[in-house]
């Protein structure tokens, strides 16, 4: 179908890779791996003919077609999602206002007897058939299967495209070219704007697709379930593996511990060589010699091993003033949009140091939920931070939060505190930023890149709290494994928003279940909390295939009832004490902070004396001690 020969790109003197040859086959569904910069989107591009190669060819065996999906959207104003939808078979619609013209025609003409009557009649036979060859009587079923599966209700179908997100109209650029059928399908980072059931119909479809598929992805489990060969782009070359993902991380592994064995024999003939060189050089009647193992360590292919090793990679999130024990308080939560309720009779407590993950189903409200927490979302019930609370938000779409006028690179420093600054390009570089992309305006970013850019300036900046929703999404799987450490070793409170087990595994302690508009809290790890739902796996919690719960999970409902338990007059009037304890103590504590600050403020002047020492001293340790306090009281509030 395709074959790719002696392909180069270089830029500015360098290769990005050179010298790659394979063939796409019938059947073959590809994954193209590699670091960050090692050149898969360029080889994509080349290969759908968007750009040129510096040498080599690649040759369309017969009359092969490409589609390639665009991360840049370019709709017609003014079109539904079904007609845009329906644009991607203009051939057929070429066809049909053929037949249209032809119809008219023969509804005009009374001269039934002529040579050029009877040539309209074979015309609309030949017409007709080739439509119906092209599946022009089958194409709505085709659009609408296809809308459905990326996720489109039958009553988005006719509205206008621009009242959609920019995820939601990728995901209408790419049901056109699906619907394309072309004998090679290009597909960059296919699932990033996918919910979970959206990636698995794609996975089916792609599996039964009759042409070739080349795809980039980030996901691991995506690519193990649709690929059957992997290519990887590393130190400028091509390696080819008749396997998905993981056997060829496994095939990968054995080439990796033979090629450090031939790169260390290299190494020490290499050595040999240079010394019998020097020694050589040193005699007249040797030095003809000299120069011929010269010219021989010229010729020599040395070999390279690209290092995955990302322990050396020190990246982690910035320390911050240590809260109080209690995070949030959430007190009988709703939310409703219009006539859809999303939850209701949300209540629970977060405490500091927890690492929790939101799971469920796209459209139970885990993002929702996260947006009441951080006060961009409004909601019925109450929603009450803790002492010292400090929010670092990482949202699925971050472009607002970014200048277009600065680069890759001021945008970041401008996050950065004094002891992150000199860390800059190790973060860029960690978040898929190397090289001259830190040069780059953050105007011509992608979205992909705006929100790898705002996940790196989350890094520099200290909070004691993160709110997370989909951070993995746009990052490369090294990427990925650099950002898990980094909350591995975070100190702070998490809440993560995700669909990634792999991600999830080993990093949160405390599991909320969104389902049926319900919230339920598991205190366990991803792995417990599928082992106490029965789930087989993370993707059937996701799409509802779960057994019923089982009787001894404790869900938050219980609380809820706890929190509205009738309480009795002498209770209620205990309650209420503490309460306005607690208020009293929150304002002593405040007063206390500003009294600190103005110390340290005066003394960093250097007019302290040996009396305003001992005061500065005494208002720490007050300070403490409202803090234990404020912790006590706390935990008596029902």
């Amino acid at each position: 179908m395709l074959l790719v020969q002696n392909l180069g790109v270089f830029f500015s003197g360098k290769y990005l890779f050179e010298d790659v040859s394979f063939r796409i086959n019938k059947g073959n569904r590809v994954g193209l791996v590699g670091k960050n910069g090692a050149g898969k989107s360029t080889l994509l591009k080349i290969l759908s003919k968007q750009d040129q190669p510096s040498e080599g060819e690649i040759v369309y065996e017969g009359e092969v077609t490409v589609g390639y999906l665009s991360q840049d959207i370019d709709f017609v104003q003014g079109r539904t999602v079904w007609q845009e939808a329906d644009s991607a078979f203009e051939q057929l619609a070429e066809i049909q206002e053929r037949i249209d013209f032809v119809n008219k025609e023969l509804a005009e003409r009374t001269d039934y007897e002529s040579d050029e009557y009877s040539k309209l009649i074979e015309d609309i036979s030949t017409l007709t058939d080739r439509f119906g060859l092209l599946g022009g009587y089958t194409k709505d079923a085709e659009i609408e299967q296809i809308l459905g599966g990326l996720g489109f209700k039958n009553s988005d179908f006719h509205r206008p495209t621009e009242e959609f997100s920019g995820g939601w109209r990728m995901r209408i650029e790419l049901a056109k070219l699906l619907l394309q059928k072309h004998d090679v399908m290009l597909l960059d980072e296919p699932t990033n704007h996918l919910d979970i059931d959206s990636i698995i119909w794609l996975e089916d479809f792609l599996k039964d697709y009759a042409g070739a598929v080349v795809l980039v992805s980030h996901d691991r489990q995506f690519l193990d379930n649709v690929t059957n060969r992997t290519i990887e782009i590393a130190n400028r070359h091509i390696s080819d593996f008749k396997a998905n993902y993981t056997k060829y991380l496994e095939l990968r592994e054995d080439r990796r511990v033979k090629l450090e064995q031939a790169q260390k024999n290299q190494d020490q003939m290499i050595k040999h060589t240079e010394e019998l060189i020097s020694k050589f050089r040193a005699k007249a009647n040797k030095a003809s010699m000299a120069q011929s193992l010269i010219k021989k360590l010229d010729k020599i292919d040395r070999i390279e091993i690209e290092s995955d090793d990302v322990t050396k990679m020190n990246i982690r999130f910035v320390d911050a003033v240590q809260p109080g024990k209690i995070i949030f308080e959430l007190d009988n939560v709703g939310v409703a949009f219009g006539d859809h309720q999303v939850f209701d009779g949300v209540s629970f407590y977060v405490n500091r140091g927890e690492k929790i993950a939101f799971v469920g189903q796209n459209g139970q409200g885990k993002t929702t939920l996260s947006r009441c927490i951080t006060g961009d979302q409004s909601f019925t019930g109450t929603i009450r931070p803790g002492h010292n609370v400090e929010i670092g938000y990482f949202a699925q779409n971050q472009a607002h939060v970014l200048n277009d006028k600065l680069t890759v690179q001021e945008e970041a420093e401008n996050s950065a505190t004094e002891e992150t600054r000199k860390y800059v390009r190790d973060y860029l570089g960690a978040f898929m930023f190397g090289g001259d992309a830190v040069d780059k305006k953050v105007s011509v970013l992608s979205g992909g890149e705006r929100n790898r850019l705002a996940l790196c300036k989350l890094l520099l900046r200290p909070f004691n709290v993160l709110i997370m929703d989909e951070p993995t999404n746009h990052l490369d799987i090294v990427s990925k494994e650099l950002l898990k450490k980094a909350l591995q070793k975070y100190t702070g409170t998490l809440i993560l928003v995700s669909h990634d087990r792999e991600f999830l595994e080993g990093l949160v302690d405390k599991v909320f279940d969104f389902r049926n508009g319900q919230v339920k809290e598991y205190l366990s790890g991803i792995d417990d909390y599928l082992a106490e739902i029965k789930a087989g796996n993370f993707r059937e919690v996701e799409k509802g295939n779960i057994l019923a719960a089982p009787k001894e999970e404790k869900p938050i409902e219980v609380k809820i009832e706890q929190a509205k338990r009738v309480l009795s007059f002498e209770e209620e009037k205990e309650q209420k004490r503490l309460k306005n304890k607690l208020s009293k103590i929150e304002s002593d504590i405040t007063t206390l902070e500003d009294k600190v600050a103005k110390i340290e403020f005066h003394m960093a002047e250097g007019n302290q004396s040996q009396k305003e020492l001992e005061e500065y001293n005494k208002a720490q340790q007050d300070l403490e001690a409202k803090m234990l306090e404020w912790e006590e009281v706390s935990e008596q509030i029902i």
